[in-house]
């Protein structure tokens, strides 16, 4: 077992809730205070377990027997990384204090850290799947795409499940996942990121070098068939942790709003801008947190 330290401010309880947002989530396992979650380091796959140790800390320790110093080191990069554990957030915290809308928020699911998909292709792949459909049906959808193409570990008769790898998906054509009820054009899109990716055209790492900063990463994003403004801003705040990323656009943001500040219709865009001007640099983590109060 190994042991991780955590900030003042951070909620494994919260965490988890949110990680539980659906039953049919395939790619971890949480339940009585504990996280599981398989991971690829190399060519093989191992199985964490994440609890809060006595301390404040978070224990993580292997199911199927001692891990090495490599994946000791990879899981516990992982985990902080995932869970954003080296985000300080005070700043935010003092913007919410100041904020009628955050205030309630930030008091309510205080510790919350914005849970992130570090690995591109996965964070590319569940925003295409997602776009234009209800969440659980998007949840179905991955479920489906990760239980044909995926990788498993299997502990206690209970499997845990890895996204695809690109290389996979980018073999397929797109009538392989017309009969799981994806629409052809997000199977066209789904298989022309993996094959970017898997033929090293794009990758995290060469986004991350883009000169000129955040709109620059965001251009870049766009130029990939199937990413707008909307998956654009979902990927930067999720696999690249761009406090300042805003999906403006997104229908759960509007309702989140709308239920918050009572209205009898979702605000307009104008509308969010103007709220949303008290949370320069912070405008992920507002989101996040209007996100979570829809579980």
């Amino acid at each position: 077992m190994m042991t991780i330290s955590t900030p003042p401010e951070f909620s494994f309880a919260e965490c988890l809730r949110f990680l539980n947002r659906s039953p049919r989530e395939c790619l971890h396992y949480a339940a009585d205070g504990e996280l599981f979650k398989p991971l690829k380091v190399g060519n093989a796959a191992v199985l964490l377990r994440v609890r809060q140790n006595g301390a404040g800390g978070l224990a993580i320790d292997f199911p199927q027997g001692a891990a090495g110093e490599t994946f000791r080191a990879a899981a516990a990069n992982y985990i902080c990384e995932w869970l954003d554990l080296e985000r300080d957030l005070k700043p935010f915290y003092a913007i919410a204090n100041n904020d009628s809308l955050l205030e309630k928020l930030a008091r309510q699911y205080y510790g919350l850290r914005l849970i992130g998909i570090p690995d591109l292709f996965e964070a590319l792949g569940w925003a295409v799947i997602g776009q234009q459909i209800n969440l659980q049906f998007a949840y179905t959808l991955k479920k489906r795409l990760v239980e044909a193409f995926g990788e498993k570990v299997v502990h206690r008769e209970r499997e845990y499940w890895l996204f695809p790898a690109p290389a996979v998906v980018a073999r397929l054509k797109p009538e392989d996942l017309l009969g799981m009820q994806f629409s052809r054009r997000k199977a066209e899109y789904l298989i022309g990121i993996a094959r970017l990716l898997a033929g090293g055209e794009i990758s995290r790492e060469k986004i991350l070098g883009q000169s000129g900063g955040i709109e620059n990463m965001r251009r870049r994003l766009q130029q990939i068939r199937g990413v707008g403004e909307w998956t654009a801003d979902y990927v930067l705040m999720k696999c690249f942790r761009v406090p300042s990323a805003f999906p403006i656009g997104d229908a759960g943001l509007h309702n989140a709003l709308k239920i918050q500040l009572g209205l009898s219709r979702k605000p307009s865009l104008a509308e969010i801008k103007a709220l949303a001007r008290g949370w320069k640099g912070w405008e992920a983590y507002a989101t996040f947190y209007l996100w979570r109060s829809l579980l």
